[in-house]
């Protein structure tokens, strides 16, 4: 690991510092993984990465845009046609990612066990607590 001290760029603790802010946001990760195999259309994307809304994929897919890690091609077509594509940079991102996927397919079984587990421990109502004895008058 390297020290914030000896980082080239300011404004990063590290390495993996620099590779969340590019990646934070729930779905951007599917939207890299799903990108892998070549373009896809927004519709495509948005059936793929199940259970995002759309105004929150548009906006994902806009800051992977200005963050050079896809590229947006419109064909300037009628009906409209726009695809997306990882560029460089995108295409060493997803690459470094995969390892996460691997590891998410090997304990898939345990991950989600343990998220069952956890559902059914939040949905657990607290306890109720029982009010101390009254103070003896005396």
């Amino acid at each position: 690991m390297t020290d914030a001290i000896d980082l080239p760029s300011p404004g990063f603790s590290c390495g993996l510092d620099a590779t969340l802010r590019v990646i934070a946001g729930k779905w951007k990760p599917l939207i890299i993984y799903f990108l892998v195999k070549g373009p896809n259309r927004y519709g495509a994307l948005k059936r793929a990465v199940r259970g995002v809304s759309d105004k929150v994929l548009i906006q994902q897919l806009k800051e992977l845009e200005a963050d050079g890690i896809v590229t947006r091609h419109d064909y300037r077509e009628v009906p409209p046609r726009v695809d997306y594509t990882l560029t460089p940079l995108g295409r060493g991102l997803a690459a470094a990612l995969a390892p996460l996927c691997e590891w998410g397919s090997a304990n898939m079984a345990a991950v989600t066990r343990l998220l069952e587990e956890r559902a059914r421990w939040q949905a657990v109502p607290p306890a109720p607590q029982s009010d101390p004895a009254p103070a003896a008058d005396g």
